[in-house]
């Protein structure tokens, strides 16, 4: 069995390709379900954000393994293979084991340290577990992942001042010359992005901003996290009229085609009026002919790059210091994983001498007879347990413990022969 991680990012792939790839949480069972049919993957956990698609496996063989995510991941962008191809990334065993450490603890972010994908490993983990994605050697990934995430954000100086995604477009929109205390703007979503954008705006002196949302539950529950704050909020039939009297929108939904184009903007804009358009979104929520009317500037995630390059040269530094933490992780799981190899000659090893004391304790008490008493039946039965317990007790330890691979392999050959042991090597993943 080996670990493969198949995706793309922000380092790999620009948006327009990303936003196609991009799996929503609602299609996520279904994408298990059909990742899962393939003969070569046993398990699969799918992590999807805006600056990243990834695949984690665990398959019988590696190749095929991997090219059978490729062309799931080709026929579910609709996007040809050849041109699929130079975007992604492909990292096995130990490469994925660490890759997956790192995004966890925001080393591998477009904004180096940001914490909000240390939830969104966490709900990867979730559903991959609710529809049946993960067994036992991606659940012990993903916790170990968690475990190192957590520690870098509370064991390094990381994540201290670090911007997000969100705090990232108002610092690109005040970049851009925009005043922001003095600008109308609005926000098209009520997610946690846009609940991130409102706290930095408002840090930033900003004071007319409007909510427009599907929802209007999801728009009152934004608003009620800034109850010192006057947020006007529209429904999306209103969007339009909105977005004609703002000088500055941000855009932060799930929709998987835009809500804004050209002909849209072009129906209502005053032509004398300049608007910018910030999307966050991937898929994006802006087409990119917005960016063909004379008074709209119109900028996605890839632009915050800019933002990004003034503060990443501390936040290096502070990544170094994480690096440490995250190799004692994957040591850890990488001896779990070593220590795997024992489980079917440790298991075939007990089940033995389970069943030898099972027949010889069956014998011991029908020469006792049926007057032997229920109740010193349990305490021989209890005293045998306890024997074969004592006994394996050590040879089980040691065996786990041993990192030398040679040395281990030959300790259980040696048990296999010398107990004429019938190992079932698929226990091993079992």
């Amino acid at each position: 069995m080996n670990i493969a991680v198949v995706g793309l990012s922000h380092k790999t792939a620009p948006v327009e390709v990303r936003e196609k790839l991009s799996i929503p949480e609602q299609k996520v069972e279904a994408a298990i379900a059909q990742l899962r049919g393939y003969p070569h993957i046993q398990e699969v956990a799918i992590l999807s954000t805006c600056n990243r698609l990834e695949i984690y496996i665990v398959t019988s063989e590696s190749e095929p393994g991997v090219r059978e995510v490729i062309q799931f991941l080709s026929e579910c962008s609709k996007v040809p293979l050849q041109s699929l191809r130079p975007h992604l990334f492909i990292l096995l065993h130990e490469d994925a084991v660490m890759h997956l450490m790192r995004v966890a603890s925001g080393l591998d972010s477009l904004v180096l340290g940001e914490g909000q994908i240390l939830a969104q490993v966490k709900q990867t983990h979730k559903l991959a577990q609710q529809y049946k994605g993960v067994g036992r050697i991606l659940e012990r990934l993903f916790k170990q992942a968690l475990t190192a995430g957590k520690r870098v954000r509370t064991e390094t100086s990381i994540g201290t001042g670090a911007v997000s995604i969100s705090s990232a477009a108002a610092e690109l929109a005040q970049m851009k010359g925009q005043n922001l205390a003095s600008s109308k703007i609005a926000i098209i979503g009520a997610g946690k992005m846009s609940r991130l954008l409102v706290q930095h705006l408002l840090s930033k002196g900003a004071s007319h901003i409007s909510i427009v949302n599907r929802s209007v539950r999801g728009a009152l529950e934004l608003a009620g996290q800034f109850k010192d704050a006057e947020l006007h909020l529209y429904q999306l039939s209103e969007m339009m009229q909105v977005i004609a009297s703002s000088d500055l929108v941000f855009t932060s939904t799930a929709a998987t085609d835009p809500l804004l184009n050209k002909a849209k903007l072009e129906a209502v804009l005053d032509p004398n009026r300049p608007l910018m358009l910030v999307d966050i979104s991937v898929p994006r929520n802006i087409d990119s002919d917005a960016n063909e009317l004379a008074n709209v500037r119109s900028f996605n995630v890839d632009d915050l790059k800019a933002v990004v390059a003034q503060n990443h040269e501390s936040r290096r530094k502070m990544a170094m210091e994480a690096q440490g933490l995250l190799e004692q992780e994957v040591e850890a799981f990488d001896l779990w994983w070593r220590s795997l190899e024992t489980v079917p000659t440790i298991s075939c090893l007990r089940d033995k001498i389970e069943l030898i004391r099972e027949q010889e304790l069956e014998k011991a008490l029908s020469r006792l007879g049926s007057e032997f008493s229920e109740k010193h039946q349990d305490v021989i039965e209890s005293l045998t347990r306890g024997i074969v317990n004592k006994i394996l007790h050590d040879p089980m330890v040691q065996l786990r413990a041993q990192q030398d691979i040679e040395a281990r392999r030959q300790a259980m050959q040696t048990l296999q022969t010398l107990f004429n042991l019938d190992v079932d090597v698929n226990q091993q993943y079992s």
